[in-house]
């Protein structure tokens, strides 16, 4: 099972992929996590990476799709995946679509979380509190003023990835504003109707 997870930052598309992990024994590949990783490692990408996404800026979109087309050629990801984060831009959404062919893949799934994006500062807000909270250090992204200005990059840039999905016949729409459990069996749905 292949699919992407679309939304806004915060829309909880990283606490729905760990429950897709969890129950389809696929692997979540989140560029965020995945530069995270690369940036820790010190890696020569990684360093690109980091004084751009220190900025609150996305990072470009060959380092992206190096990372991502590396990642797929692992093993574990041979079973399925759920990109998470990506693609971001049009542009990514056609590299996407012009790698997968190239390795004989294809999506089963787009599916989109739609949120009330004035809730999602709160969202952060408690997320940021609760990982403090636990002793744990708070991820840059989830400062609220970064990620004021990552809401309004994804508004620029990335909101245009799910038309583009649409146009394909191949986006669906779940309401991400909902409990968990309900968003997680929506998701399921979909899943259960696209693999049929």
């Amino acid at each position: 099972m292949r699919l992407i997870l679309l939304g806004p930052p915060g829309a909880g598309k990283g606490t729905q992929s760990q429950r897709l992990v969890t129950r389809h024994g696929i692997v979540q590949l989140s560029t965020g996590d995945m530069l995270r990783a690369a940036v820790a490692a010190g890696t020569p990408i990684g360093q690109k990476a980091k004084a751009v996404m220190e900025a609150g800026q996305l990072v470009s979109d060959d380092i992206v799709i190096g990372i991502i087309s590396e990642r797929l050629d692992q093993p574990d990801a041979r079973n399925g995946f759920i990109l998470d984060g990506f693609p971001r831009t049009v542009a990514q959404a056609e590299a996407l679509d012009a790698m997968l062919t190239q390795k004989g893949l294809k999506l089963d799934a787009v599916i989109e979380l739609v949120v009330d994006q004035s809730a999602l500062v709160n969202r952060i807000i408690t997320r940021a509190a609760e990982t403090a909270a636990r002793g744990e250090p708070v991820r840059k992204d989830d400062d609220p003023e970064v990620f004021k200005h990552r809401l309004e990059a994804y508004n620029r840039d990335t909101a245009v990835v799910a038309p583009f999905y649409k146009q394909r016949g191949q986006l669906q729409q779940i309401d991400g504003m909902k409990p968990i459990d309900e968003v997680s069996e929506a998701i399921s749905e979909v899943l259960q109707a696209a693999v049929a």
